[in-house]
């Protein structure tokens, strides 16, 4: 701030009516500091008071005009305790070297500045609290929206147990973390039920198979029990009855070691799947059993339609026992007299094609679908006739799975079936 100091060059003191109005503020204080060090308001009454500097703050003051130094701002109170902002500049452009240089003293007090001070800390502390506020909204918002489908997930676990593994999770639930997660669970869910539902499914049959392999045993030991006791009786001392109990009993053992030899090959073929294979001349091997399919025929008609060398990775002891079964229900379903069995063996594609075909009395369309399931018996009284234990085409099945084959069955009612063997060439 900038002051007219010519009228006061000459020394002379100031007017008494003051400076023009322009210069009349409330919180303003405007002084000159005569070399004597006495004080001369530039200001009406109503101004501020002007501070009164101590000597050695005076000192001070003027050595740093005198070697044009920076003036710091001091900070003191007026004779009424009002704080002022104090600034200094130089009275005279031109001072005489004999004389202490005059002062223009100018103070601003302290008060609005508090005030506004005041004002800004306040209105900060309430913004601050108004954002303090928003955030816990917004932040409480957020956490309830993420949480709220974290929630959801968990509820959902929570009703899954192994009784009821129908339940899902919402997929669609408005964010893609927490959707991939729902998708993943329900993946997860989706194996856990097929798992459940194969050991269910697994225990039903394994409960199954004892069962009908309990019954199966249970008939022929049954029947050497009766026998034995006809011999106690005293049927032992008669040679014919003692001829018949034996027939029948040796008969009755050779059906449990049938019984239990098949079972066994069962059991190892689920505990072991993989067969060792080699190639062989699959043309060859159906042809060296002619002759003993012509015997197990008795008087039925036997075709073979063999193309030659064929060639397959296949084990040959399991691969006749497939042939002689599929053989022996054709005859068990065929007439002694009239019946018609045809074996055929071709290529097809990259695999072979084994054919067994039978004008039999077929099996009922509704039969079809269990017809290799273990101890199923399409007609259980030709079971009873022929000894079987209906492990037969269960067994044919487990021997071509184990191939990496494919085995199935084609069958009208009274008009014969066709089985079906496909194995790989390689």
């Amino acid at each position: 701030m900038t002051f007219p100091v010519e009228a006061f060059e000459d020394g002379s003191e100031p007017a008494e009516n003051g400076p023009p109005n322009f210069l009349v503020l409330d919180n303003l204080s405007i002084s000159i500091i005569e070399t004597d060090g006495s004080y001369h308001s530039l200001l009406k009454d109503e101004s501020l008071a002007s501070p009164q500097l101590s000597t050695q703050e005076l000192e001070d003051v003027r050595s740093d005009l005198r070697e044009n130094r920076q003036i710091e701002p001091l900070i003191t109170e007026d004779m009424n305790g009002q704080e002022q902002i104090l600034v200094f500049r130089p009275a005279d452009r031109t001072p005489a070297l004999s004389e202490e240089p005059r002062v223009i003293q100018m103070g601003l007090s302290t008060a609005p500045l508090s005030r506004i001070l005041w004002r800004q800390w306040l209105i900060f502390m309430g913004l601050s609290a108004v954002a303090v506020a928003a955030g816990v909204l917004i932040y409480f918002s957020v956490i309830n929206r993420t949480l709220r489908p974290l929630s959801t997930i968990v509820q959902s676990v929570k009703n899954i147990d192994a009784s009821n593994m129908k339940g899902r999770i919402p997929e669609e639930q408005g964010q893609v973390e927490v959707d991939s997660l729902s998708a993943s669970f329900n993946d997860m869910l989706e194996r856990l039920e097929r798992s459940f539902d194969q050991e269910r499914e697994a225990k039903e049959k394994m409960r199954q198979f004892v069962a009908d392999a309990s019954h199966e045993l249970r008939t022929p030991i049954t029947s050497i029990h009766g026998y034995l006791e006809i011999l106690l009786r005293g049927a032992a001392k008669k040679p014919d009855q003692l001829a018949t109990s034996l027939e029948s009993m040796y008969g009755e053992t050779n059906r449990i070691i049938k019984l239990v030899e098949e079972l066994l090959l069962l059991a190892k073929l689920d505990r072991q799947p993989e067969l060792p294979l080699e190639r062989v001349d699959l043309s060859r091997l159906i042809m060296s059993m002619q002759t003993q399919l012509s015997v197990l025929a008795g008087n039925r008609n036997v075709r073979l339609s063999i193309e030659k060398d064929l060639y397959g990775y296949i084990n040959p002891d399991k691969i006749k026992q497939v042939i002689l079964n599929l053989f022996q229900n054709a005859v068990q379903h065929t007439h002694p007299d009239e019946g018609e069995i045809l074996v055929s063996l071709c290529r097809e594609s990259s695999r072979l094609h084994l054919s067994v075909t039978d004008n039999g009395t077929g099996i009922e369309e509704s039969k079809l679908p269990h017809i290799f399931e273990r101890f199923y018996k399409a007609d259980i009284s030709r079971s009873h006739r022929y000894g079987g234990a209906g492990l037969g085409l269960s067994i044919t099945k487990s021997i071509i799975l184990a191939h990496h084959g494919e085995v199935s069955v084609n069958s009208t009612r009274y008009e014969g079936a066709t089985f079906h063997v496909y194995l790989p060439i390689r």
